[in-house]
């Protein structure tokens, strides 16, 4: 019933740009905080960036100065605008509910960014 569909992801050079967005349903959006998600291959998913409902924001120490979430409460979007990209943020990446609410999510496909060299 909650949704969550991300877009955005592509192939990019190490030190460019990627905008991603996330698009949700089935809640009411503007009263909950979003959080975007990442996961390498090989490796566990970890929150990499939260957004309350009035817009304050946290990031993980390893997107803090590079990456910025934010979101349109008109719209149900969220986004997450990547600069300076590493190879290392080669990832499929998701939004949803961030850790510390209890519900149970449910994850979409996520979208797929891979940076090359």
């Amino acid at each position: 019933q909650v949704q969550f569909v991300e877009s955005g992801g592509g192939l990019v050079q190490a030190g460019g740009s990627l905008r991603l967005s996330c698009a949700a349903s089935g809640i009411a959006f503007s009263i909950y905080p979003i959080a975007w998600y990442r996961q390498a291959p090989g490796k566990e998913r970890e929150s990499i960036a939260i957004i309350t409902g009035d817009g304050n924001t946290n990031y993980g120490d390893s997107v803090k100065g590079r990456f910025i979430i934010s979101r349109d409460n008109a719209k149900n979007m969220a986004y997450l605008q990547m600069d300076s990209l590493k190879l290392e943020d080669t990832a499929v990446y998701y939004c949803n509910l961030p850790e510390y609410i209890p519900r149970q999510k449910s994850w979409g496909q996520g979208t797929q960014v891979t940076v090359s060299s």
